[in-house]
């Protein structure tokens, strides 16, 4: 206790505070001295709190740092820093709280991203400590596949691919649910064509041995190029049909001998099997790839055609003998509800083997994301500046512009032109023979501004893509979801920004969901459920 005049006063357990006291004393006592005879004059002996020393060779103190910005916005007070965690019953300050009011506009805010670069190509990635390399050898894939790798440079794989391969070579039906950009298309053709190398054609058999399913003519002409780039030197027939293009192409492509994979969009395929281009008899792999658009209402009743001819496997050991069946492979990075609905009606659906990323329906890390809040007479004079701003700043640069419908693609297109801006249009509306190329043409960089509908937001290879603009705001977070996953993708050179212009009411409900998954780092509300629905064992989570 110390004593001051005439009170008592606890002595405070802060050392500051304590300071402060004794300070205070030691003014008191001058006073009391001044006026008091030099005899009893009596200075006070004030002790200051020091660090403790540290021990030669001991390790360094560690202090907590608030670390660097995760929310970053017009108003500093609502920034938060990354290594701050709201609890579940935390109330969740929010920069788009008041966004859906007009004097909202010209707020925006960042989602900075808290890793330095993006994934690792395969047979690039770091180890974790004490976790074995894995190689595809290991994983029992056949020398020839090990050899088409190493030339195309991939020496392991990724720990998605590393999964969904072990599931699909021990005769598994596999649903693989990774984040965009994760390398799944590795993960399938890979254990596809081991079994289309290592087993027997019957001799009587003509249609093709695996079947890989897609819902645009660009995702088909993809994948037919990484299929060819594998099957360069192990004597496989590998074709592709996609819409769009006239019933006498389709049945000359399917008539080019024994086909052993073919890649196709699901209403090209069904015009081929009702008029018996091509059979499905023979079939030992069947790839339902980008499993979000092709469970969509326009495209399931020609799924349930196409399923209801292949005989789908329940077990391992159906893979084997002369009768075996197709083994069944699912793939996305987002799920509608209704998948194990129509996939219970030709498997068991406790045969399936669910590979989960843990960055699954999460934002990406190393993407930045800004959202900014605009009048929608002003969000085309705003589009056209930071448009010229980008490409005057970076030269060569890649941009893929969003819009909701093909209508605002071809007027913005115009918009663009009468701005002496280079770039293409590609939207579902186009004739076939327009689209054909288009983003070919981008991708080897002839040109550097696409603007797109969603048709570009699902599976395109876009690693030369380094800027997001969603010029109409996603109607879904889904939609979100792979637009911005054409950034950041394996193996890119930088990390990429996704800026998005938010001008509607609806826009703003979808920002605050997006914003507060962030600032609580969760997954995006509603989407987790849709993979729970689906398989609720057999669950490996990577």
């Amino acid at each position: 206790m110390l004593a001051l005049g005439s009170a008592v006063l606890p002595q405070p357990r802060c050392p500051t505070a304590r300071l402060g006291v004794l300070l205070w004393e030691g003014l008191r006592t001058r006073c009391s001295a001044s006026r008091a005879s030099p005899a009893d004059e009596r200075l006070p002996v004030i002790c200051a709190p020091q660090r403790p020393r540290q021990k030669r060779g001991a390790p360094a103190l560690s202090l907590a740092r608030p670390g660097r910005l995760l929310i970053v916005g017009k108003r500093p007070h609502l920034n938060q820093r990354a290594g701050h965690v709201f609890g579940k019953l935390d109330p969740v300050p929010l920069v788009s709280k008041g966004w859906k009011h007009r004097k909202a506009a010209g707020d925006y805010f960042v989602i900075n991203n808290t890793r330095s670069r993006p994934p690792a190509l395969p047979g690039a990635e770091e180890q974790k400590p004490g976790r074995e390399a894995r190689s595809f050898r290991s994983l029992g894939l056949c020398d020839e596949l090990c050899g088409a790798l190493s030339r195309m440079g991939i020496v392991r794989p990724t720990r998605v691919q590393e999964h969904t391969m072990a599931a699909l070579l021990r005769g598994k039906n596999v649903l693989s649910a990774a984040e965009t950009g994760s390398g799944k298309t590795l993960s399938y053709l890979l254990p596809l064509m081991h079994a289309l190398i290592s087993g027997s054609r019957d001799a009587g058999g003509d249609g093709p041995r695996g079947l890989v399913l897609l819902p645009s003519r660009e995702l088909t002409d993809q994948v037919r190029e990484v299929a060819r780039s594998l099957a360069s030197d192990l004597h496989l027939n590998v074709q592709a049909i996609g819409g769009g293009r006239g019933l006498g192409k389709v049945k000359l492509a399917v008539s080019r001998g024994k086909i052993d994979l073919l890649i196709s969009t699901p209403g090209v395929l069904c015009k081929a099997l009702k008029r018996d281009f091509v059979s499905l008899h023979d079939l030992i792999y069947l790839v339902l790839d980008e499993a979000d658009s092709l469970f969509d209402d326009s495209f399931v009743p020609l799924l349930e055609d196409i399923l209801v001819q292949t005989q789908i496997v329940s077990n391992a050991s159906e893979t084997q003998g002369v009768d075996k069946k197709a083994q069944l492979v699912v793939t996305g990075a987002t799920f509608p509800g209704g998948v194990g609905e129509l996939l219970s009606k030709v498997t068991d659906l406790g045969s399936i083997t669910t590979i989960k990323s843990k960055g699954l329906h999460h934002l990406m890390p190393h993407v930045k994301q800004k959202f900014m809040k605009v009048k929608r007479a002003d969000k085309v004079p705003d589009f056209l500046q930071m448009l010229k701003e980008l490409l005057v700043k970076r030269p060569g640069i890649g941009i893929l512009v969003f819009c909701n419908n093909a209508a605002t693609v071809n007027w913005l297109g115009y918009v663009l032109e009468d701005h002496s801006i280079k770039h293409s249009r590609l939207q579902g509306n186009m004739e076939a023979e327009k689209r054909a190329g288009i983003f070919c043409a981008f991708q080897q960089g002839l040109v550097d501004v696409l603007l797109c509908t969603d048709i570009a937001s699902r599976g395109l290879d876009t690693q030369r893509v380094e800027i997001v603009i969603n010029y109409d705001f996603p109607l879904t977070l889904c939609d979100y979801i792979h637009r911005a996953g054409r950034v950041g993708r394996v193996g890119s050179k930088v990390l990429g920004t996704v800026i998005s212009f938010v001008a509607h009411p609806w826009d703003v409900e979808l920002v605050q969901q997006i914003e507060t998954s962030a600032r609580q780092k969760v997954i995006l509300p509603g989407m987790e459920s849709k993979i729970k629905e689906f398989v609720r064992k057999n669950l490996a989570e990577l």
